[in-house]
């Protein structure tokens, strides 16, 4: 058995940001079910937004925030984030992250800020286009500097171990947490006193998402299992242009292209966009998907087009290389044709319940990044606040962990992993058709448009589906793929019942049954506790 100060499980932006303070005050596990930088993280293109600009205010900000959210972001953690966000990208600067610049009279530079949907004001800090991959590259560097972290890579949390499951009544906190090692295939015991879940999000719950292979939506699975409140999952954002094309996976392009005057043109060359929204092309998310969505299904299009070749192709290379080059890859010059793209699953806005500080109702475990949900993005996250989120946050329950360790003289025995008489999997179809199967049920009845019929017969198949998981997880050997299926399906199960519960349309939860906002009955969070 290990034991650790701080255990934090996940190593996208939020997960190493805690880690690296938490060195100062004890050891600490960096556990990753991949490589270190195969994160949600390492996937944004668009950038952080902050206040940085005098032409902009921490007041305006937080109205932006406030709006994109529907009537249901907690306004005092966005005035939090917002306000506390400055200092934690001065501290990303000084570890070398270095953000984009520009010239403006002279010699004299000032940062290069973007603008994208809901923002009223230029704010968005970047790297060119391959922000988040930058900051993670610089988080690993550091992270590697330190002596007193172990970085478990190719190890997944299976579950979280608790007093409670351990049959002790007088206090529940999280103790550790149980580890597969890939390479072993054995599960280890881990013991700590602060747990922290870093793990993002669950785009992969989807047929079409953003997110990379790992966004599985394991942290939510685990904590929904450990008894942990879980708030509005009904909330998932659906990025607006996803590349289409046959032999692209999940390739986002950014919400920047737009930022910088890209137009969404449907097969007929139309800028649709104004008879949905006035800001255009620039409206929030949501609503930009779901014009796509509409302009879609009314023309039987495919796709629609986001075009931005009015721009000089100087600037278009210099300002989006990489999405440039990958467009180009797949035989589409940005320079002279409009890209052809689609919704794609990109973002749960809801997640583990926790405060400001990434604490939950469990002592001991703090969720922080996109697996926890503060009450910072409401219905609907503005875009790039997410990252933003993120370093607040850790940095918040850094803080906040250190004076969590409970005095207490004898500790509780934490029992090994029992595997008992399982088999090794011999089955892997069975496992391959219910990831599909969830993905695709998930797409046809729980997208962009519901309708109580569609989510009901997403919940009877979901109920089958986990029978049959459930079954399979108990008579054979625990492996990734089974465990990452156990989680999806717990997950898929929570977004349905989320959506089910709230019968009005707002923010990213659009239901044809409702399709008005209902604020006297539903301008409420959505909680579910197992039991």
């Amino acid at each position: 058995m290990k034991e650790y100060d701080f255990v934090v499980i996940g190593s996208g932006i939020a997960g190493l940001s805690f880690a690296l303070k938490a060195t100062r005050h004890g050891s600490v596990a960096v556990i990753t079910k991949r490589k270190g930088a195969d994160t949600n993280t390492a996937w944004a293109q668009g950038g952080i937004a902050c206040v940085t600009s005098d032409e902009d205010s921490f007041e305006l900000h937080v109205r932006d925030t406030l709006e994109a959210g529907a009537g249901l972001c907690d306004e005092a953690v966005v005035r939090t984030v917002v306000t506390e966000g400055p200092e934690r990208i001065r501290e990303l600067t000084e570890l070398g992250v270095q953000f984009d610049q520009r010239e403006v009279s002279g010699h004299h530079r000032e940062l290069d800020l973007g603008k994208e949907g809901g923002h009223s004001k230029r704010r968005v800090l970047h790297v060119r286009d391959a922000t988040g991959q930058e900051i993670e590259e610089r988080l690993l560097h550091e992270l590697a500097k330190r002596p007193n972290v172990d970085l478990w890579e190719n190890h997944m949390a299976v579950d979280l171990i608790t007093a409670a499951k351990l049959g002790f009544a007088t206090e529940d906190r999280c103790l550790g947490v149980y580890v597969l090692d890939e390479k072993t295939e054995e599960v280890e015991t881990i013991r700590s006193d602060r747990t922290v879940l870093a793990t993002g999000g669950c785009g992969k719950v989807y047929l079409y998402t953003t997110n990379p292979d790992i966004a599985t939506g394991d942290g939510v699975a685990m904590a929904w299992r450990a008894g942990l409140e879980i708030s509005n999952m009904e909330f998932i954002q659906f990025h607006p242009t996803c590349l289409f094309h046959a032999e692209a996976k999940s390739f986002l392009i950014s919400e920047a292209v737009r930022g910088e005057g890209g137009i969404l043109r449907n097969h007929r060359g139309e800028d649709f966009m104004r008879r949905y929204d006035s800001r255009g092309s620039l409206a929030p998310r949501d609503i930009v998907a779901r014009a796509i969505d509409a302009e879609i299904k009314r023309s039987g299009a495919r796709c629609v087009f986001l075009d931005i070749t009015h721009k000089p192709p100087e600037f278009i290379r210099e300002r989006f290389p990489h999405i440039y080059r990958t467009c180009l890859r797949f035989g589409i010059d940005m320079l002279k044709q409009a890209i052809p793209v689609v919704p794609a699953a990109h973002y749960q806005c809801g997640g583990i319940k926790t405060d400001v500080n990434g604490a939950t109702s469990l002592l001991g475990l703090f969720a922080i990044g996109e697996v926890g949900c503060t009450g910072m993005h409401g219905a609907n996250r503005l875009a790039s606040n997410s990252l933003l989120e993120g370093l607040v946050v850790a940095h918040r329950a850094a803080a906040a962990a250190v004076q969590t360790r409970p005095a207490r003289k004898q500790k509780i025995p934490l029992p090994e992993w029992q595997s008992g008489n399982v088999q090794d999997v011999d089955e892997l179809v069975v496992i391959y058709h219910n990831w599909d199967e969830i993905r695709r049920l998930m797409w046809d009845y729980v997208g962009i448009v519901r309708t109580h019929k569609r989510l009901q017969r997403a919940s009877a198949r979901l109920r089958n589906l986990q029978r049959e998981i459930r079954e399979f997880y108990w008579n054979f050997k625990v492996s990734i793929d089974l465990l990452e299926l156990r989680n999806l399906a717990a997950v898929a199960a929570l977004i349905v019942d989320s959506a089910l519960c709230r019968k009005e349309s707002r923010g990213l939860h659009y239901t044809l049954d409702h399709p008005e906002t209902d604020d006297r009955e539903f301008k409420r969070d959505t909680l579910l506790r197992r039991g």
